[in-house]
């Protein structure tokens, strides 16, 4: 058998991540930095207003107060995006708006809270509009309290400076970095793309969800879960939705996806059954199927490397539970990475974390491993027990610890079965029982892979 960490070094060897590109912005949301980016100019690009309120000299309002108020002459108004700009002289202030340019000979930026607004009825809350009340513009303003140089003043660079590291190659960008990059005037950026996944179930069992179930069949919740752990992950994914256990059309299914694939992802039909769908098809794809458990070939930890570049499929046992039966290649003219997932549902999510969000991350340019893993004392009863030589993984719930320094606690959730599809939808963790251990007391310390 291979051991998990063999299986997955070996899928992540023959995966390169996808070649960069130049995208607009919004589309380049979720997609993973190909360039460090540089400031060209300062942000902000010129001193500005933070408040609402009036363009001072310092010097004209010491010592104001509600009682002895400093009375300015208002020479004009200062919006956002002014150009030409009014200068204040001694005496004087400018009415000014949040992010319009401070005036030349202002030294600070009083709130309109602080002044009379310029109606000569005591203190304001708010400014008239400029449509209605354009004499606000001018006459005098009351102001009732000092003013330090720079204050509610946002000055030229004092986010970024020109030359400034902006964003690291790698970033992952989301809407605060999209931000930043329109801040700084960037209208295109070069990145990786969002790998293309395409997700398909195999089963002559499987019914649409919404159909009515007849005897023998069941609904499909394997391409809709893994569609959904795929988007989750980072990618652009696509459900394409469920294959009967025929060869010829799992086989004119995946020719059609292959055109639009980065990565494809089965589940089902890669057991030792009669009808395991999935190994028949994949055995007229680009070499041949594989079903190895030899560890003598060159080219690999099994000989998997050579099969890989070849264009072939391998179907694997590994030693975990459960998700026993594996398959990984690469498929295809362009040689498309498949993973191919076992289909009872527990067996096929718990493949997903430990393999395919790593090869999603990986074709990305992303470090792999993204789950945290802690330990965490096991909350049970009784012993819990373990298959010899296994790797096994439990669904649980995980409490963070209380206190630094200790461990957090994990309780299982449901049973050990494979198609115990409800305790998975409430676990946020897996316990992870190692291939060495049979018994596991109340009470003792494991690695918990978290979910979320």
């Amino acid at each position: 058998m291979w051991s998990v960490p063999e299986h997955l070094a070996d899928i992540l060897a023959h995966i390169r991540p996808l070649e960069p590109l130049e995208l607009r912005l919004l589309d380049a949301q979720g997609c993973v930095l190909a360039e460090d980016v540089t400031v060209a100019v300062a942000l902000p690009p010129f001193d500005n207003s933070s408040m609402d309120g009036y363009a001072v000299r310092t010097a004209d309002v010491e010592g104001a107060s509600e009682h002895r108020p400093a009375v300015l002459t208002v020479i004009g108004d200062v919006a956002a995006g002014s150009g030409e700009l009014p200068t204040v002289g001694p005496g004087e202030a400018a009415r000014i708006m949040t992010g319009a340019p401070l005036p030349p000979g202002a030294d600070a930026v009083v709130p309109v809270e602080w002044t009379d607004g310029g109606t000569g009825r005591g203190p304001a809350t708010t400014m008239r509009a400029h449509s209605s009340a354009p004499e606000g513009a001018g006459g005098e303003v009351r102001v009732y309290r000092p003013a330090r140089a720079g204050q509610h003043i946002r000055l030229r660079g004092s986010d970024v400076q020109a030359g400034d590291l902006a964003l690291e190659a790698g970033t992952v960008l989301g809407p605060s970095q999209i931000g930043l990059l329109a801040a700084i005037g960037r209208s295109t950026v070069t990145v990786r793309p969002r790998p293309r996944v395409v997700v398909m179930s195999t089963g002559s069992e499987l019914v649409q969800p919404g159909e009515e179930l007849t005897p023998g069949r069941i609904h499909d919740s394997n391409s809709f879960a893994l569609t959904a752990a795929a988007r989750d992950a980072g990618a652009i994914a696509y459900r394409a939705g469920a294959v009967a256990d025929d060869a010829e059309s799992l086989r004119a299914a995946l020719e059609e996806q292959l055109a639009h694939a980065d990565l494809i992802v089965t589940s089902g039909g890669v057991s030792v059954g009669a009808y395991d769908v999935v190994k028949e098809t994949l055995s007229r794809f680009g070499g041949g199927a594989h079903d190895r458990d030899d560890r003598d070939d060159a080219g690999g930890p099994h000989g998997s490397s050579s099969a890989a570049e070849g264009g072939r499929v391998e179907f694997r046992k590994l030693a975990m539970q459960p998700g026993k039966p594996q398959g990984f290649g690469r498929i295809g003219p362009d040689r498309t990475p498949l993973l191919a997932l076992p289909g009872n549902p527990v067996s096929a999510y718990v493949s997903f974390e430990l393999f395919v969000r790593p090869a999603i991350r990986a074709l990305m340019g992303l470090e792999p491993h993204e789950r945290r893993v802690v330990r965490a004392r096991l909350e049970v009863g009784e012993p819990l027990t373990s298959p010899a030589g296994k790797r096994q993984f439990l669904r649980g719930r995980y409490e963070p610890p209380t206190q630094e320094g200790t461990a957090g606690g994990v309780a299982p959730v449901g049973g050990a079965g494979s198609h115990l599809v409800a305790a998975l939808a409430h676990a946020d963790a897996l316990i992870v029982i190692p291939e060495d251990t049979t018994e596991v007391e109340p009470g003792a310390e494991l690695d918990a892979f978290l979910l979320g």
